[in-house]
């Protein structure tokens, strides 16, 4: 889920940091650009590991920064397909039902990667689980918000994004907003036995137990 990254940077430290030992202010400098950030076909990037290589430094004509190339390594999230990572259910909607890590939001699993079959329930704003019981008959299972969700990872999208302009006076349109895209995106998938809500689960476990401690009084 979490991997080493291995990038290179030049990394300007104004004169102002100057009283600052070079290191330390290079990992600080490196941490406020890439921290939060996702860089692509890398990941999200969450600390700085290590400095591996410091480079020369120097100061170029009518900048009074010192440029400094740097080789270092950076923790960054980024699960690899087949990855179960458990995450809660932030929302759902007909495009499928979106998860969070706490850290990360932009996790969705889609209706074909959900438990079959499944419908989406407008009202509730929720997708519902049939499960299939004796006789034909079924009991709905809600995914509903703030549910604890273990799901496996099916792939990744990274997309592109354009730098946001300065802010403007008029209003935003909703063809303005619908094209803002999302740079890092997690593909789930809950479509086998063991995943989805964990509460599913925990309640098949209850009724075997259950059905085991009636199944010894009876033959006591």
């Amino acid at each position: 889920m979490f991997l080493l990254a291995e990038l290179k940077d030049t990394i300007r430290i104004p004169p102002d940091n100057f009283d600052i030992k070079l290191i330390d202010a290079v990992k600080d400098e490196i941490n406020r650009k890439l921290a939060n950030k996702v860089l692509l076909n890398v990941g999200l990037c969450i600390a700085l590991k290590d400095i591996i290589k410091v480079g020369d430094s120097i100061i170029l004509p009518g900048d009074g920064a010192s440029h400094t190339e740097i080789l270092f390594r950076y923790i960054v999230f980024r699960p690899r397909a087949g990855d179960i990572i458990t995450g809660k259910i932030r929302s759902c909607s007909r495009e499928g039902v979106h998860v969070t890590l706490g850290f990360f939001d932009d996790i969705l699993i889609p209706p074909t990667a959900l438990q079959h079959p499944s419908r989406f329930e407008e009202a509730e704003q929720a997708w519902v689980w049939e499960y299939p019981l004796d006789e034909g008959s079924k009991h709905d299972l809600f995914m509903d918000i703030g549910e604890p969700i273990k799901f496996r990872v099916s792939g990744d999208i990274f997309e592109e994004s354009s730098p946001i302009g300065p802010p403007s006076n008029e209003k935003p349109s909703s063809s303005s907003q619908s094209d803002i895209k999302t740079p890092y995106r997690i593909l789930g998938a809950i479509n086998e036995s063991g995943l989805g809500l964990l509460s599913w689960w925990d309640q098949q476990n209850q009724q075997t137990d259950d059905a085991d401690d009636a199944g010894e009084e009876y033959e006591e």
